[in-house]
């Protein structure tokens, strides 16, 4: 039902397919607690200000557990994309990486042969619902998606490594092009949870993620699922570390292969600071000490160059410009 949704089709029939995918995740959550219930998330302990906030919590898992948790972020997901301004181009980002994590959460291989979704229920929209509610939670559920998708590149990163080092390039192959699918929806899920008016964001739920409302503000580096992709990360390069010129020459696939992940991470940092112009112009971003002199999306450029800085011998069209400053300063 994922790969029938029609991304770039008028919004009615867009809208429609977004509805069948959505009911077809509910009949899938629905089997799945059947085998047992879901967990209570409320009832475990928040490991960060952030977690709580974003109704996020860490605990291990079973695959059924995980599969039924990570479904039911999807089916919340595809249910308010169904309302979601989003872009055709974002929403086939973020589908794809919804597409992905199904088949790793269930162990379905793509392509395999299931039970064809016949005539599902399509929920009816959400009437009577005060949109500034509906902008609330998608500020959250679009979170929660990005969540999912940062612990599912983290698993698919640490794969690839665990193959290399095995000498199993085959299997990295799959696993870091797996791990690009999700690092392209990276910024679809963020510009998700972004279809809310600015003027809302700044009145009503930016004060929410600071003091006093929260003991601390709330920062991406709080963000443990995308901790351990950074982590997974900075692995994959300790393990493949020649330039790209190095690794195309003994080993095209893999070269091309990495280079795709570290252009989506470039990607994602350079939509990061789009998005949070729309969404604060030039404020300061809440987790910045008083003593900075940069605003969010300064501070956001800058974290943006550094990577495209560390890349640009990695990939074939290397950011060399931003790696020359970048390393005249660290000598200055």
């Amino acid at each position: 039902m994922l790969a029938e949704v029609v991304t770039h089709a008028r919004p009615a029939e867009r809208t429609r397919t977004l509805q069948y995918a959505a009911s077809a995740a509910s009949e899938l959550t629905a089997a799945l607690a059947d085998q047992a219930p879901a967990v209570v998330g409320e009832e475990l302990r928040a490991e960060s200000a952030s977690q709580s906030f974003f109704r996020v919590r860490e605990c291990e898992l079973s695959d059924q557990q995980a599969a039924l948790h990570g479904l039911l972020v999807i089916q919340r997901g595809l249910e308010d994309l169904c309302e979601a301004p989003v872009s055709g181009a974002d929403l086939a980002l973020e589908v794809a990486g919804m597409c992905q994590s199904v088949f790793d959460l269930t162990g379905v291989a793509p392509g395999a042969d299931g039970d064809v979704v016949g005539s599902v229920a399509v929920p009816e929209s959400g009437t009577g619902v005060l949109l500034e509610d509906v902008w609330r939670a998608r500020w959250l559920i679009g979170h929660q998606v990005h969540v999912l998708f940062s612990v599912c590149a983290a698993v698919a990163v640490a794969d690839a490594v665990v193959h290399l080092r095995r000498g199993d390039s085959d299997a990295a192959l799959v696993r870091l092009a797996d791990a690009t699918v999700y690092v392209r929806g990276f910024p679809a899920a963020m510009a998700h949870a972004s279809t809310i008016p600015a003027d809302y964001y700044m009145a009503a739920i930016r004060q929410t993620m600071a003091p006093p409302s929260v003991d601390v503000p709330l920062s991406g580096r709080q963000h443990r699922g995308y901790k351990l992709f950074r982590v997974a990360m900075k692995d994959l390069l300790s393990v493949v570390p020649d330039s790209y010129e190095h690794v195309a020459a003994r080993a095209p696939e893999l070269a091309d292969a990495r280079g795709a992940l570290l252009e989506a991470d470039i990607i994602d940092g350079e939509r990061h600071v789009t998005l949070a112009y729309s969404m604060v112009h030039l404020h300061r971003s809440i987790a910045q000490k008083p003593e900075g002199p940069e605003n969010a999306v300064a501070e956001l450029r800058l974290m943006r160059h550094r990577r495209a800085a560390q890349y640009a011998p990695l990939i074939r069209f290397g950011d060399h410009y931003i790696a020359d400053a970048v390393a005249g300063l660290r000598h200055s």
